[in-house]
């Protein structure tokens, strides 16, 4: 089988799903690559399907006394999914290369620390003074006016 130069490469069909191991963030997954090529001069076509899997393991700076606790959760989002970046044909072998970008977010407790003052500064109190005319249109309302 003779490849030509025609050939397309398609990827699909990408899971992934995150993970915490020691003081690491782990992403594994797998999508599927369809490379259509022609041979024969061109009289035939085919289509091989390859599903490929990764494992991209992430250091995390934490901060101090914090760790990766089961109180942890890693949400990882596609920025850009796999996409192939170039193809080249090596005798009867294709060989590709794929770009992906992940998004990798930790969520969890944090600890906040707050100051205090104790000496707290007076508030100054603001008394509404009425007038009786206020006062009388006051005890005027009625009872049913909202109708």
């Amino acid at each position: 089988m003779i490849f030509t130069k025609k050939l397309s490469l398609k990827t699909m069909s990408h899971k992934f799903k995150g993970y915490k191991t020691n003081e690491k963030i782990g992403v594994s997954g797998s999508y599927d690559v369809n490379i259509w090529y022609s041979y024969d001069n061109d009289s035939k076509t085919t289509v091989v399907n390859k599903n490929i899997s990764y494992n991209d393991l992430f250091n995390v700076k934490l901060k101090e006394n914090s760790d990766l606790s089961s109180d942890t959760d890693i949400i990882v989002r596609t920025l850009k999914q796999p996409n192939c970046s170039g193809v080249n044909i090596n005798g009867k072998s294709i060989t590709f290369d794929i770009e992906k970008e992940l998004g990798v977010e930790v969520v969890g407790d944090a600890k906040v620390k707050i100051a205090i003052e104790e000496d707290e500064e007076p508030w100054d109190e603001i008394e509404d003074e009425l007038s009786e005319n206020d006062i009388k249109e006051i005890d005027e309302v009625k009872e049913d006016f909202i109708k």
